[in-house]
């Protein structure tokens, strides 16, 4: 059975997110379609959807703008995984504040119940790496790179927190979505994205 994973490209890192999913469907033996996806039709044909890095406001603001966030909303419910990556961890969740000027204006999923707050590591000098680990999905370790990254300050009852790094949460699982503040693409460790991959086969399966 082929699968269609798409990768939202209205910004950020898509084009590493998508060598890295085929390196994924390589290195499993899954066939399918990877494409790059931005219109509530090409969303709506999807069976796992990566929402990547960037800006949050200007991936939330464009989706809302064509459309594609009340048919990404409506299908995430419906069951589609979904692997939200830094910018996409602040789309999916229910509410979102920037560590210097506070709340934000930004378009939400209101997918994941968390609360969590933009650039709490510090502005683009402040990047780093660090090993961490995703023990309950089977990844002990991962060398994790930060950018700008956001972290979790709260989690609802129904959220697993995957991961966290120097006790803040870093990493956050709901039923078959997932949301992560490092860039797993920059890497050349695939782990994480077989791990989505798997997961977007066993949801269609």
């Amino acid at each position: 059975m082929s699968l269609n994973v798409g990768i939202l490209s209205i910004q950020g890192d898509v084009q590493e997110n998508l060598l890295s999913t085929k390196a994924a469907f390589d290195e499993l033996g899954i066939h399918g379609n990877i494409t790059q996806v931005k219109t509530p039709d090409e969303i709506s044909q999807l069976d796992g959807l990566i929402i990547p890095g960037g800006e949050s406001t200007t991936i939330g603001q464009l989706s809302l703008v064509n459309g594609s966030l009340k048919v990404l909303k409506e299908k995430i419910e419906n069951g589609m995984p979904v692997l939200g990556i830094c910018a996409g961890m602040i789309m999916l969740s229910k509410t979102a504040d920037d560590r210097v000027v506070g709340k934000i204006d930004q378009a939400l999923l209101n997918i994941l119940d968390i609360k969590l707050q933009r650039n709490s590591f510090g502005r683009q000098q402040d990047s780093f790496e660090s090993d961490i680990s995703m023990n309950s999905i089977g990844i002990l370790k991962f060398n994790g790179i930060f950018i700008r990254a956001p972290s979790v300050s709260d989690v609802g009852s129904d959220v697993e927190i995957l991961s966290k790094f120097n006790e803040q949460i870093i990493a956050v699982k709901k039923g078959n979505v997932i949301g992560i503040a490092f860039h797993p693409e920059l890497t050349t460790d695939i782990s994480l994205h077989k791990y989505f991959v798997n997961l977007v086969n066993s949801s269609k399966n």
